[in-house]
C-alpha cells in the first residue's frame, strides 16, 4: 500500500510575520489539502482521508502568542512539543538531548552547497522523501523546519501530514516558498559559509520523535 503527496509550505521572515499576525499563535485559514494516490481502495473514515491528501499547514508559523523558549529548557522538559520549538529564537547546539555530530556525514546532520543565485529563488522543491510505516498507524505527522543565520530566524516551515496508515509506503515531495532577503543579508551568507543553519523536528501526537540539523553554503561555483 502507497501514498504520494506534494507538501507546500509558505514561509515570511521574522518581521513579515509579526506583522501579518493577527495576534493568535495559530490560523486555520493558512491550512490547504493537497492531492495524493492510493493503489488500493479505502475503507475506513481515515483511510479515505488519507488516500485523497494529507493536510499541510501553508503559511509561515506565526510567532506572535509563542512564548520563547529556550534550548536549555527543552533539554531538561521531560517531552517536547511543537508550541517548544516554535519558541526556539536561535538554532540548537544539541540533537534530540544528544551533543551534536561535528561530522557533517553522520547520520541526522545534512550540509549542503549552493550556488549564490539559490538565494534569489522564490520556490523550491525539496527531493522525494520515501518513509515506511509499521504496524501501527502515525496520528497527526507534522514537520517544523527552521532556518537561521547566525542568530537570526530567516524562516520556519510548519508541514502537517495529518494520518499515515499502517503498513504503508508514503512518498513526499516537500515546496519550500521563500519570502525575499535583503541584499545585504544574500552578501554576508554568501562571505560566510555554513553559518546558514537549519532544525527540522518531526512530531507524532504532538511528541517530538526525530530531529535534524543542517548548515548551508551559498558560495559554490564562485
Amino acid at each position: 500500500m502507497s501514498y504520494s503527496c506534494t507538501s507546500r509550505g509558505n514561509s515570511q521572515d521574522a518581521a513579515s510575520a509579526k506583522k501579518a499576525a493577527g495576534g493568535g499563535a495559530h490560523n486555520p485559514s493558512t491550512e490547504t489539502e493537497t492531492g495524493g494516490k492510493n493503489s488500493t481502495k479505502s475503507g475506513s473514515p481515515k483511510e479515505k482521508a488519507a488516500a485523497t491528501g494529507m493536510r499541510v499547514k501553508k503559511g509561515s508559523v506565526d510567532v506572535m502568542g509563542v512564548p520563547v523558549t529556550t534550548e536549555e529548557e527543552l533539554l531538561t522538559s521531560t517531552g517536547i512539543t511543537p508550541e517548544d520549538v516554535l519558541g526556539l529564537q536561535k538554532i540548537t547546539d544539541n540533537k534530540a538531548g544528544e551533543k551534536r555530530d561535528i561530522d557533517p556525514n553522520a547520520g541526522r546532520f545534512v550540509r549542503y552547497q549552493f550556488t549564490p543565485a539559490f538565494l534569489r529563488l522564490s520556490q523550491v522543491g525539496a527531493r522525494e522523501v520515501e518513509f515506511t510505516v509499521g504496524d501501527l498507524p502515525i496520528e497527526n505527522f507534522r514537520m517544523i523546519e527552521r532556518h537561521y543565520f547566525r542568530e537570526k530566524l530567516l524562516k520556519s516551515f510548519d508541514f502537517e501530514f495529518g494520518f499515515c496508515m499502517p503498513n504503508s509506503k508514503n512518498t513526499c515531495e516537500h515546496i519550500y516558498e521563500f519570502p525575499p532577503l535583503a541584499e545585504d543579508t544574500i552578501r554576508e551568507m554568501v562571505l560566510h559559509p555554513y553559518e546558514t543553519q537549519s532544525d527540522s523536528f518531526y512530531f507524532v501526537n504532538n511528541k517530538l520523535v526525530m530531529h535534524n540539523k543542517a548548515d548551508y553554503s551559498y558560495n559554490g561555483g564562485t
